[in-house]
């Protein structure tokens, strides 16, 4: 897919949006930036004055921050126009519409333009969950439209996604695109599949959450915890569906689930259905996963599995940090800790003799002993208790120096020293130390191998490129790193034996690795020979 960028849209063409809610009311204010005039339209009568009033209310509040001066203020207010009827966009050159999120609402909706607007308008949808192929569809001319993906608010999210339905002409995607960079955004093309790029290969950062809350391997505010100060990420999972929204953020994951013809890979979760079905929606509701006062969260991981609330236990809605415990006087290091090869030297800063070993399999992970004989290996997608000796297993980070928070997931065989030594030994560090349960890739690794093994797989099957693909993720959700990137400094093999060992551990298909993984894999073997 190539990412050519046509002739933008000139500064002086109309830009009609259509549907002037929050998202509308967003791109809008974007092409009244870019200079554009702008045309507001809403079937509901009185909409799209009251939009055009919250658009100029915002632009106010920049004036006021200095973001911007009066007289641009006032020139683009000057260049914003409500259109009672469809009619008042005959003029536009680009149509976006930001409609219901329901097929035959955008198909009507575009047909009826057809008949208005001239032949070189670029119909837009900004469609998160609905085919741009199926949307066009009973177009006379289909080539024209295309997915202009805006993400949340879009005055601020860099992020645009393009994307080209079947029957979409390489012009009008070209345009778009090079419409969407004039706009200051920073846009990605991709292909017509089921939640594009973003919402397709995001997916397991939200349900693998879901799966270890199941699990009971820990509760919310922990995972959240974890991922954030452990993985690097912004929003922990839980957080984020509560600002997205459960009932969004269900029904995008089912949307995408279905297209892929009920993938297992894809599959929804039953507790957050359950949440949605209770009307903890989130912050709009004032609970979700978590507990909301009028200033926002009040109470994260409020509540218990019995009630529906974050459970399991973390009643009081803090992430699980271990009690402080002194740290071993030395621990030996045996082999390679690939991923964690930075461990041994901070352990060194932190005051602890580490006394190198041997004993380690040339190639294969090495571990830390502790000096009741526990050994530390990093999560490599088994549980700590398939081991005939006391395993703990401590989870993937970003950069273990700056990380300010490890799980630890130890085999039921560690006894009450060994667990102690290796909670002081991470203590010692600077690190909190969140005890898990002992489930089979923890937290971050489990997350992380998913999320680049999605990523290779759109990559291989042509929805983007992997440039793109890892650009998407960093702007579009503000991954700490692109998921393909990431795979690459770990190994593809690293990544590859993970989900095999997952797969084993679960056998449904839905960790079994790609196959543009398993590629990957093969041919980093075939380096080191």
């Amino acid at each position: 897919m190539t990412a050519r960028a046509g002739t933008a849209i000139e500064s002086d063409r109309v830009v009609a949006v259509v549907g002037t809610g929050t998202m509308g009311q967003g791109i809008a204010q974007v092409a009244l930036a870019a200079g554009h005039p702008v045309r507001l339209h809403d079937a509901v009568p009185g909409r799209a004055e009251q939009a055009a009033t919250a658009i100029a209310g915002r632009l106010g509040r920049l004036v006021e921050k200095g973001r911007l001066d009066a007289a641009g203020r006032d020139a683009a207010l000057a260049r914003l126009h409500p259109a009672a009827g469809l009619a008042g966009l005959a003029d536009a050159a680009l149509v976006v519409e930001a409609v219901l999120e329901r097929l035959s609402v955008k198909q009507e909706l575009f047909a009826a333009l057809e008949d208005i607007v001239a032949d070189d308008c670029l119909l837009a949808t900004n469609t998160s969950s609905l085919s741009v192929t199926a949307v066009a569809g009973p177009l006379r001319r289909p080539g024209r439209c295309v997915g202009l993906h805006f993400f949340n608010p879009a005055p601020l999210m860099p992020l645009v996604e393009v994307v080209s339905g079947f029957a979409t002409d390489e012009a009008a995607a070209a345009r778009a695109y090079g419409t969407a960079r004039a706009w200051g955004k920073t846009p990605v093309r991709c292909a017509d599949t089921p939640g594009f790029v973003v919402n397709r290969v995001a997916r397991p950062f939200y349900a693998e959450a879901l799966r270890l809350y199941e699990e009971r391997a820990a509760d919310p505010a922990t995972i959240d915890a974890v991922l954030r100060e452990s993985g690097g990420f912004r929003m922990g999972p839980f957080e984020l569906t509560d600002l997205i929204g459960q009932d969004v953020n269900e029904a995008v994951t089912r949307s995408v689930w279905e297209s892929f013809f009920q993938d297992v890979r894809f599959t929804p979760s039953l507790a957050q259905r359950r949440l949605v079905e209770s009307g903890r929606l989130g912050r709009k509701t004032g609970r979700g996963w978590y507990a909301y006062g009028d200033g926002g969260p009040a109470v994260r991981g409020s509540g218990n599995a019995g009630d529906g609330g974050a459970g399991p236990g973390n009643v009081d809605g803090r992430p699980h940090t271990a009690e402080p415990c002194p740290a071993p006087a030395s621990v030996g290091v045996h082999g390679e800790l690939f991923a964690a090869d930075t461990l041994p030297g901070l352990i060194e800063e932190a005051g602890v003799e580490v006394v190198r070993g041997d004993g380690a399999v040339p190639g294969h992970p090495g571990w830390i002993e502790l000096p009741s004989g526990t050994r530390l290996f990093l999560a490599d997608g088994t549980a700590a208790d398939e081991a005939d000796m006391p395993v703990v297993h401590f989870d993937l980070a970003l950069d273990y120096r700056t990380a300010g928070r490890i799980a630890l997931a130890p085999a039921a065989s560690v006894d009450d020293k060994g667990r102690a030594e290796a909670v002081g030994l991470f203590q010692a560090l600077g690190k909190d130390v969140s005890v898990i349960a002992d489930v089979p890739g923890m937290i971050v690794a489990r997350t992380v191998a998913m999320l680049a093994d999605f990523a290779l797989d759109a990559a291989a099957r042509g929805v983007a490129t992997a440039e793109d693909i890892d650009t998407a993720m960093r702007l579009g959700v503000n991954y700490p790193r692109g998921p393909l990137d990431w795979a690459a400094e770990l190994g593809h093999r690293w990544v590859r034996d993970t989900l095999y060992r997952l797969h084993d551990e679960y056998p449904t298909g839905r960790y079994a690795p790609s196959q543009a993984l398993c590629r990957l894999a093969a041919a980093q073997e075939d380096d080191a020979t």
